[in-house]
């Protein structure tokens, strides 16, 4: 005898909404404000106004984009990129960071000083709710990928003066901006340029 299906039509007991908090940096509450309007009429329509271009890229991931990947894995993507004409290797990309953040030893070895520092007032607030007050702000040119498929854009990034296993993690501010696509199961970054879609492939052993 088949097992009874469960009537799929019930309504559910409640709703368990999404864990929310802390603030972007850089924004005050009355942009935040403006941001939500904006996003609520996006849903509203159904769609959001910003022009689609005939020439848009499809990026997807292929079975071949893993085969240089150890399975079954749950290593982060751990990247190179060129920071401030530095080959600079450990960047975690992170799609849960609402920040792209240097760390202090790296910007260090990168030869700045802390007068290029602009002041910044909010701290970060990490998944455990310490927080921690970044050292100031800068804003430096970024090269992801290799030629032509390339991208190289100013990224701006908190300095942040605390002991991690990383130089720099760039977060959604960046990624989104990229149009960067992230394959946690194939360790890799995709993202459209003028030459094609570029890719970038995580360090597997650095993870």
């Amino acid at each position: 005898m088949k097992a009874k299906v469960e009537d799929s039509s019930r309504p559910p007991l409640r709703e368990i909404r999404v864990i929310i908090g802390g603030i972007s940096i850089g924004q005050s509450s009355k942009s935040r404000k403006t941001y939500l309007k904006v996003v609520q009429n996006v849903q509203l329509l159904g769609r959001s106004l910003r022009t689609r271009g005939a020439d848009e890229q499809a990026i997807t991931f292929m079975d071949e984009d893993a085969e240089r990947v150890h399975h079954p894995h749950d290593d982060a993507i751990v990247i190179t990129l060129l920071i401030a004409e530095y080959t600079t290797r450990r960047v975690l990309v992170d799609n849960g960071s609402s920040a792209d953040i240097l760390y202090y030893p790296a910007f260090q070895q990168m030869r700045l000083g802390r007068d290029q520092l602009r002041p910044v007032n909010s701290p970060l607030v990490g998944l455990g709710g310490m927080k921690v007050q970044p050292v100031g702000t800068i804003t430096l040119l970024v090269v992801v990928g290799a030629y032509p498929q390339q991208i190289t854009k100013k990224v701006n990034f908190l300095v942040v003066d605390c002991s991690l296993s990383y130089n720099a993690i760039i977060g959604r501010p960046t990624l989104n901006s990229w149009k960067v696509v992230t394959s946690t199961y194939h360790l890799s970054v995709k993202f459209p340029t003028e030459y094609g879609v570029g890719q970038v492939q995580g360090d597997q052993l650095a993870a």
